[in-house]
């Protein structure tokens, strides 16, 4: 049932709400009185819904992974070229993370839930697919001696630690990234990832 105050059902505050809390204070330091307040809902209906706090954390982390993956994957399959795969994913990153900064904000300050967590399950074989798909594009680039065989924890640092750098001083208010600087995250990017010649 929809709440007269806002239009919205209460699952769909509760998760706005959350996204807000979590993205200004933390996981960790949000309560769940400051879930319900920020949400406007009462202790029965949040329970209706969720769990516990973690119950809210595990759907909305795997819901904003999900959004992300799909973008990403979207826009590597729109790049045949391995530089221009490369590159085009970091400039994905940065403008993903600028058009979403409360997700963004919680996909790289936050630890993902384990497989034991709320849901964990959901991160865990999100990921399992996502990196198998990554992998497809890359792998042919590698034969082709334009890639470099890496790891999956590796390629990820590499391809997008930078990138995650500059936005959490973004984010912190620090600095604002110019496009002259995201071209050179992409550029770095790639000098990363590329077979050096022999």
């Amino acid at each position: 049932m929809k709440s007269a105050k806002n239009g919205r059902d209460g699952r769909t505050r509760i998760v706005e709400g959350a996204l807000r809390r979590f993205s200004q204070d933390g996981v960790s330091a949000t309560t769940l009185a400051s879930l319900r307040e920020e949400s406007g809902v009462s202790v029965g209906s949040f329970y209706h819904h969720f769990a516990s706090k973690e119950h809210v954390f595990g759907v909305l982390y795997a819901d904003t992974l999900r959004m992300y993956q799909e973008a990403f994957l979207a826009e590597l399959r729109r790049h045949e070229g391995a530089r221009e795969g490369i590159e085009a994913i970091v400039a994905l990153h940065m403008a993903w993370c600028g058009e979403n900064r409360e997700r963004a904000h919680l996909l790289i300050s936050e630890r993902p839930p384990k497989r034991d967590e709320p849901g964990g399950t959901e991160v865990s074989d999100s990921r399992r697919a996502f990196f198998k798909q990554v992998s497809d594009w890359w792998r042919p680039h590698m034969k082709d001696g334009l890639l470099q065989p890496v790891h999956p924890t590796m390629c990820y640092v590499l391809w997008l630690g930078p990138a995650n750098e500059m936005c959490r001083l973004w984010f912190a208010g620090a600095h604002h990234p110019t496009q002259e600087e995201i071209a050179g995250l992409c550029e770095a990017a790639w000098q990363g990832l590329r077979q050096q010649p022999a």
